[in-house]
């Protein structure tokens, strides 16, 4: 099997539409990734540094609020109206870096780097919480993600393992080394939730070489991260471990913790054999079958090693076995996936969804996909979301998908497309003869549009 025009557009990307023709070469989507990243340049989201100043008004208003219990009933509620009408101004801007991602994806020529962009968020998962980072988990994706696309894995690790989300999201910022001065005054004490999941998740992968000994000392060398006042990462020798640590048999550092060492420890975890196989099943799964055929597998594997983890090298590799060009559609769409190959379809723009009232676009796209079985941003876990199709298609997310098909489309758009033609703009050749008969036996285009959107074909990649 080789290159598939419409087989690119529905695996490795958001799907077919009536805007851009199906790309014509998996050399035109590699050269895509090497360009320069339109949609991030017509849809911009801030990073972290940017939004920093948010947190400071947000700890700048608690306090405020703190404070004013004790000088009475009229100064409490001011302050307290002062940080809810922040809070509210985060939730607008969150609301909108969400749309601003959700439009990427079905709008992007290059629907591959968007593709590439929500697998790697994933398995860098980085979640905001609390009170002032649950407003900016986006920014990790614009930071550590986005432009490590087509750069070294070693890079996107390094990023991702130091970025502020991830650093607060795994409780790094509490941790100090068993042996630092703040550990001995009780102060501090280690916390391994960093060290184990780079490890276990983000490079070696659960069946990986390592020891809990392992995930102890490279806690240790972790020890320093801070957040300097500028809201970059930053690394405090007095919170780190001092001496030496051994990690899968390497020593790193010496007398005094640097950072230096942390990221010779990262690049040694980005080029080890475990971790190519890791990426190269978790590619292969996510992109092609639940159960990947074991020499795509492999080919995958030996590209990571051969080129250092490039990243370019690993995606040609994929895209270059027969296994990846199959008809058989065996995975899928995501909920986040599946709204965005239908706004696709549809031709549904980001204007369109911006004069949407806040309420139409919560029920339609925040709420759905929630119903769905993925709420924007919020994962289970540090593992991210499953792969398996059978967390996808259940009772309740197979109801919430249809119902979708069924009353979002004529709100989003108007008129809505013939069905007869629509199922060719959706679905091209891939669709089979009970979804052919349905679009032409539609008695309204609302119900001809929900069936194809509602599809079999259409839920699967």
């Amino acid at each position: 099997m080789s290159f598939d025009p419409e087989i690119a557009a529905v695996r490795f990307g958001f799907g077919l539409g009536p805007r851009s023709a199906p790309v014509q070469s998996t050399t035109g989507m590699l050269e895509a990734l090497r360009g320069a990243d339109t949609q991030a340049a017509m849809l911009p989201i801030p990073g972290f540094v940017e939004t920093y100043p948010d947190i400071l008004e947000i700890r700048g208003l608690g306090r405020a609020r703190r404070a004013a219990k004790d000088k009475g009933k009229t100064d409490f509620d001011a302050a307290q109206k002062a940080l809810q009408v922040k809070r509210r101004e985060m939730r607008r801007k969150r609301n909108a870096w969400f749309l601003a991602s959700l439009s990427r994806a079905s709008m992007a020529e290059d629907t591959f780097r968007e593709r590439l962009v929500r697998f790697w968020s994933d398995h860098f998962t980085a979640i905001g919480k609390g009170n002032q980072f649950e407003y900016l988990g986006t920014t990790f994706t614009e930071d550590a993600i986005r432009p490590h696309i087509a750069g070294r894995f070693a890079d996107m690790l390094k990023a991702s393992s130091t970025h502020p989300v991830m650093l607060y999201y795994l409780d790094q910022f509490a941790s100090a080394g068993e042996n630092s001065k703040l550990a001995q005054k009780g102060k501090r004490s280690l916390n391994e939730n960093l060290g184990r999941e780079i490890l276990e998740l983000h490079t070696l992968g659960v069946e990986g070489g390592y020891t809990q000994t392992d995930v102890r000392a490279f806690a240790n060398l972790l020890a320093g991260f801070t957040l300097k006042k500028t809201g970059k990462a930053g690394f405090d020798h007095k919170k780190g471990n001092p001496g030496a640590e051994t990690v899968l048999g390497k020593s790193y550092g010496t007398t005094t913790p640097r950072v230096e060492d942390v990221m010779e420890a990262l690049d040694d975890l980005a080029r080890h054999p475990d971790t190519a196989r890791h990426i190269a099943r978790k590619l292969a799964t996510h992109f092609v079958a639940d159960t990947p055929d074991p020499d795509l597998v492999a080919q995958i594997e030996q590209a990571f090693l051969a080129s250092d983890g490039d990243l370019v090298t690993v995606y040609e590799a994929m895209l270059d076995h027969p296994a990846a060009w199959s008809r058989d559609l065996q995975k899928v769409k995501q909920p986040f996936d599946f709204v965005a190959s239908s706004l696709r379809a549809l031709d549904v723009s980001h204007e369109a969804l911006e004069t949407r009232t806040p309420k139409e676009r919560n029920l339609m796209l925040l709420g759905s996909l929630k119903l769905m079985g993925q709420a924007w941003g919020r994962p289970s876990g540090p593992d991210g979301w499953p792969e398996d199709a059978r967390n996808w298609i259940t009772p309740q997310g197979l109801a919430a998908r249809i119902q979708w098909s069924m009353t979002a489309p004529p709100v989003l758009t108007t008129p809505l497309p013939d069905p007869r033609e629509f199922v060719t703009t959706a679905l091209g050749s891939l669709a089979g003869d009970t979804t052919l008969f349905a679009a032409r036996a539609a008695e309204t285009r609302t119900e001809g549009v929900g069936m194809i959107l509602s599809s079999p074909e259409f839920q699967k990649r």
